[in-house]
């Protein structure tokens, strides 16, 4: 891949050549469309156009996945061929402007008559152009500093219930939680700026039960303040997060927007935690949408340090492979020299119990891993929950099955009696 050029991959569903359809989408995404115009030149393409890298035909299907009113309209019958089609688009059709990248890589591709099927799945930047962008404020080394964990995997919970709490009563949680044991709390993505616990009040209740929790034990616990609002409110609950002493805010990331979370991380170097609610409408068909590993590349140049990728065997739609390879893209490079990990998020059903199948699928422990039922929940309450999840994660590391180790260790127990059924 050239360093003035990038490229994206897709998975599309046609009853047409795709051959054809690849250049249709090459056209539509860069200087054409449906037919050449006046002024596009033969200079102007060779500057401007899309190519076509590849086109890897794929089985065929018997029924297309999704309707498509103009190709019936022309009464196109199948077979539905599936392909898998690699575009290379110049970088000077875009320059350093995410919105602009991420409607030319998707955009009206949803929408073409020719396809019955279409998918993001990954984008490939060469590293001069992933530079032009932002980098996490702290990614996986600013975060374990932050949070006071050098080594081993960072464990956190929730704000719970949900939504309903007062500001003080957030606080007494919170402390309860820090007491725990625990590295990082986070607000639910539910829970914003409600009536009944508003930023303004809850941040300084908050971070006065993370200093008196500090002030005994030298532990900062990181929280991340969900400040999920329009750019500037965003900006002005991230100062207030600052100015309490705390470490992490979070945002919705689908509903803000690339320009939102963009202006928040060039006005705050605090951790940026994104909060993916809402991916599964983009990503749920097989035949539609955006794959993971495309997604975290757009809010990974916009600057975030976390990335939400649900959890194994949890409780969500997402098969444990995926959670598996999106957590794997979010601790690769985006471009070679360029480090700008990002900490993957598990959460979602997580508990002491699913701490070896997620050592064992990913291999290190450079992530967060979050339990809110897991540990709330625990029958011996929330110390004993972030307890058993520190004594699961001991004993994978080195290679102890939890049945064995948790003869030694009641809190683990206890969960794997509890849990371990349902």
């Amino acid at each position: 891949m050239r360093d003035d050029r990038f490229q994206a991959t897709y998975l599309i569903e046609t009853p047409l050549d795709p051959a054809k359809v690849a250049e249709v989408m090459a056209g539509e995404q860069s200087c054409g469309t449906f037919t050449r115009v006046e002024g596009e030149t033969d200079a102007l393409r060779e500057r401007a156009r899309a190519t076509v890298v590849s086109v890897e035909r794929l089985e065929a299907a018997e029924a297309p996945s999704l309707s498509n009113a103009w190709l019936e309209r022309r009464g196109v019958p199948g077979p539905w061929q599936r392909a898998r089609i690699v575009l290379d688009f110049p970088v000077a059709n875009v320059g350093a402007n995410l919105p602009a990248l991420a409607s030319i890589v998707a955009g009206n591709l949803f929408d073409l008559g020719e396809v019955t099927g279409m998918r993001l799945e990954r984008i490939d930047l060469p590293p001069p152009y992933r530079r032009r962008f932002a980098m996490p404020a702290q990614g996986l080394a600013g975060t374990r500093r932050l949070a006071g964990v050098p080594q081993g995997v960072l464990v956190g919970s929730i704000i719970k219930p949900n939504v309903g709490l007062s500001a003080a009563e957030t606080a007494e949680l919170v402390g309860r939680l820090c007491d725990a044991g625990l590295d990082f709390i986070k607000d639910d993505e539910i829970n914003a700026d409600p009536d009944h616990a508003p930023l303004r009040e809850r941040v300084p209740a908050v971070m006065a039960a993370v200093r008196r929790h500090q002030d005994r034990t030298g532990k900062h616990v990181m929280v991340a303040f969900n400040i999920t609002d329009e750019t500037d409110a965003m900006r002005r609950h991230a100062d207030l997060v600052a100015r309490e002493g705390g470490s992490c805010v979070m945002a919705s990331l689908n509903w803000c927007g690339f320009s939102g979370i963009e202006t928040l991380r060039r006005s705050t170097d605090l951790a940026l935690h994104g909060h993916r609610n809402g991916y599964g409408a983009m990503s749920r068909h097989a035949l539609l949408g955006i794959g993971f590993q495309a997604y975290q590349v757009l809010w990974r140049l916009a600057g975030v340090d976390h990335m939400h990728v649900h959890g194994l065997q949890g409780k969500f739609a997402q098969e444990d492979s995926e959670v598996v390879e999106s957590a794997h893209d979010c601790v690769t490079p985006l471009a070679g020299e360029v480090d700008d990990r990002v900490m993957p998020a598990f959460s979602s059903g997580q508990w002491a119990g699913t701490a070896p199948a997620t050592f064992a699928a990913i291999g290190h422990e450079d992530l967060l891993f979050m339990a809110g039922g897991g540990i709330m929940a625990h029958p011996s309450g929330p110390a004993a929950g972030v307890a058993s999840i520190r004594e699961a994660w001991d004993a994978t590391a080195r290679g102890e099955p939890l049945e064995r180790a948790a003869a030694g260790h009641p809190a683990l127990r206890e969960a794997l009696g509890f849990f371990g059924g349902r």
